[in-house]
């Protein structure tokens, strides 16, 4: 068998293909080469992109087989145990003994991951998020990904973790779980979430109170 000695990539394109996205564009604006920065910058948010869809499909897709092959009892289980499991994890050591303030600051750092804007609001009894575009849950409803018969669960009987709703997205059904994640001892959620009556197509909005 004949060995082709052509290359495909040059050394540098190796070594460029294979260095974090972050490090080019810091090198980038450390040189002064704004063009190349900006498409960089481009480059990452795609890269994060695909990243984060992957892995929300991914589990909505898992969390589906579970839902129809178990029933919805045990996809609540599922849903409660790995919720609890990232809130004890994850959330509460980030949210334990911070100030509103800074709850507030930690919770729009990781709504923003979503990578669509938000609206912030405040009065005196609580600060408001908005999720104009959902980039989670309603952006696979936009996408058509529970349409058809390769399409994700919809929870069909209203029930507590479908906010009382019918053919609730599953996806979505992570939240009534997610506002029972406490690090307080009073046991008062973190924050809250609520679905619109049209999940999808209007806006979710999540709050943190001040009491």
């Amino acid at each position: 068998m004949l060995m082709t000695q052509e290359r495909l990539f040059t050394d540098e394109e190796l070594e460029a293909m294979g260095a974090r996205t972050l490090d080019l564009l810091q090198a980038s604006l450390e040189a002064g080469d704004v063009d190349t920065a900006k498409k960089l910058s481009r480059r990452m948010y795609n890269e994060f992109s695909a990243m984060h869809d992957l892995y929300r499909d991914w589990l909505t897709h898992l969390f589906s087989i579970v839902g129809r092959k178990y029933g919805d009892q045990v996809l609540a289980e599922a849903l409660e145990e790995t919720v609890t499991g990232f809130g004890r994890r994850l959330m509460s050591p980030r949210y334990a003994g911070k100030s509103t303030r800074r709850k507030v600051e930690i919770l729009l750092a990781g709504l923003r991951g979503h990578l669509e804007p938000l609206e912030v609001e405040e009065d005196d009894e609580k600060i408001t998020v908005t999720a104009v575009n959902c980039g989670s849950g309603a952006r696979q409803i936009k996408e058509g990904l529970y349409e058809g018969p390769e399409g994700f669960l919809k929870i069909k009987d209203p029930q507590p973790m479908t906010f009382g709703r019918p053919d609730f997205p599953v996806y979505c059904a992570h939240c009534y779980f997610q506002n029972q994640v406490s690090v307080e001892p009073d046991g008062e959620p973190l924050f809250v979430t609520q679905p619109p009556e049209n999940v999808g197509q209007e806006p979710c909005r999540i709050y943190v109170y001040k009491k």
